[in-house]
């Protein structure tokens, strides 16, 4: 939930988030399909709270979280509510975006950043824990995210520019080469896309949905257990604009 990169093809989009996390957390089940407010959705969920950082619903929605919103803050605990509790909230919600700026309650929630594609319009979510702030992105663009709880302004900068020259290298972009962008370190174990710090923090995996006019590929590769999940959803709503 660290890393979340966005590329725009001529036949669909490519979601694809590294979750970064203490080797102390246990790890997340595979991804399941799972029935919630009469959506299909299809997410790895968290041993802990039950909830998680990457979801896909069968109209075409996902959702993407990272920890923090602008800047580094300061944990404040107990906290009401898990982040990836509120993706759930979020996704399995008639109208995503509405809910999160009108009626969605953040009161004691940690800061976090969401990446919300929702019919065919990309939205960047964030909420600082006081202010909700929202922006709609140019779904022909290509943009990375990195949380600003474990990289640093310089480390985000570095990154960005690395993306943008894998995103020059090619007119169309495949899933699979996204998907190896997201493996690379370049021998960084602590700023590298794929990081094992010493202070513990180490990215658990990569997961990928590829959406395309009727159907989401969804992609899990566990990087603890060395095992790869693949599904491949029908969307009941064509969410890709032509």
């Amino acid at each position: 939930m660290c890393t979340v990169s966005f590329v725009s093809t001529r036949d669909s989009v490519i979601i694809t988030s590294n979750r970064d996390e203490h080797i102390q957390r246990k790890n997340a089940a595979a991804p399941a399909f799972h029935e919630l407010q009469h959506k299909k959705i299809i997410f790895p969920k968290d041993a802990k709270a039950g909830g998680t950082w990457f979801a896909a619903a069968d109209n075409g929605t996902v959702a993407v979280l990272l920890n923090g919103a602008f800047v580094k803050h300061i944990a404040s605990p107990p906290y009401r509510r898990s982040r990836g509790l509120i993706v759930l909230d979020i996704i399995e919600n008639s109208d995503p975006f509405l809910f999160f700026t009108g009626k969605l309650d953040l009161e004691k929630i940690e800061p976090f950043t969401l990446v919300l594609y929702q019919s065919g319009i990309l939205h960047e979510l964030r909420w600082d824990g006081q202010h909700k702030f929202e922006r709609s992105l140019n779904t022909a663009g290509n943009y990375i995210w990195s949380s600003a709880t474990l990289y640093t302004d310089d480390v985000i900068g570095r990154r960005k520019n690395l993306f943008e020259r894998f995103i020059d290298t090619g007119e169309n972009i495949t899933a699979p080469q996204v998907h190896r962008f997201h493996t690379s370190n370049d021998g960084d174990n602590e700023n590298g896309f794929v990081i094992n710090r010493q202070t513990g923090m180490k990215t658990f995996s990569i997961t990928q949905a590829v959406v395309k006019p009727a159907t989401i590929d969804f992609i899990h590769t566990d990087l603890l257990q060395q095992q790869q999940f693949e599904r491949t959803m029908p969307i009941h709503q064509a969410t890709i604009q032509q």
